[in-house]
C-alpha cells in the first residue's frame, strides 16, 4: 500500500511539473508573440503591439537602422572622402597618330587619386592603359586594361601608387589617325611621349 502511495505520488510530481512547464513556455510564447515582435521587429500577428504602442516603437527602429545603412554606404560600408589640396583639373586633348605611329600621353597621379577619363578614335587602335610606378626600374610599366581595334573607351581610374598613369594608343592602319581624350582628376602635369621625339610636359595651374 505504501509502495503504490509512493508510485503515485511520483507521477502526479511529474504531470505537475509537466503543466508548470507547458504553462512556461506558453506564456513565453505570448510574450514573444504579444509584446517582443512587435516592439523588435514590427510583427503585430495578435493586434497586441499596436494596441500597447509598440508597434510603432518597432517600426520606428527599423526606419533609423535602414537610414544608418543608407548613410554608411549599406551593407556597412562607409563613404570614402579624399581631400585635395590641389584644384580639380579638366581637359580635352586631341593627338593626330600617322600611319603606323604609337605614343603614350599619360597624367602624374598620387596614390589614390581619381581619374576621370573618356577617349574615341576616327578608326580602330589598339591601347594600354598602364601606369609607371615613382621609383620603379627604367622600362617597368604596370598594366591596368588593353585593348585591340577599338575606336573609345571611358571609365574612373583610382591611383594604386604614385607615379604616371595614362595610355598608348597605337594606329595600324595606313590613314592618319585622331585621337579625343577628355579628363578630369586633381592631377598637375601630364607628360606626351612620341618615337624620336623630345618629351612634351603640360603644367596645370
Amino acid at each position: 500500500m505504501t509502495k503504490s502511495t509512493g508510485i503515485d505520488q511520483a507521477t502526479e510530481l511529474r504531470q505537475r511539473l509537466a503543466v508548470a512547464t507547458g504553462a512556461a513556455l506558453l506564456a513565453a510564447g505570448l510574450v514573444l508573440v504579444m509584446f517582443v515582435l512587435p516592439a523588435e521587429y514590427g510583427v503585430d500577428p495578435l493586434g497586441t503591439g499596436a494596441r500597447f504602442g509598440l508597434l510603432e516603437l518597432g517600426l520606428t527602429g527599423q526606419r533609423v537602422e535602414a537610414l544608418e545603412a543608407g548613410a554608411s554606404g549599406g551593407a556597412g560600408g562607409q563613404p570614402i572622402i579624399a581631400a585635395q589640396e590641389r584644384a580639380f583639373k579638366e581637359e580635352t586633348i586631341e593627338f593626330m597618330l600617322a600611319p603606323r605611329e604609337g605614343m603614350e600621353y599619360k597624367y602624374r597621379l598620387d596614390k589614390g587619386e581619381a581619374l576621370l577619363y573618356s577617349w574615341t578614335a576616327t578608326a580602330a587602335v589598339n591601347y594600354e592603359l598602364h601606369a609607371e610606378p615613382d621609383g620603379a626600374p627604367r622600362g617597368y610599366a604596370q598594366s591596368y586594361e588593353m585593348g585591340q581595334a577599338a575606336t573609345q573607351a571611358s571609365g574612373t581610374l583610382t591611383a594604386p601608387f604614385s607615379g604616371i598613369h595614362g595610355w598608348f594608343w597605337e594606329n595600324t592602319a595606313d590613314q592618319p589617325i585622331t585621337v579625343t581624350l577628355t579628363a578630369a582628376g586633381f592631377y598637375n602635369v601630364s607628360h606626351e611621349f612620341r618615337s624620336g621625339a623630345p618629351v612634351k610636359n603640360k603644367m596645370f595651374p
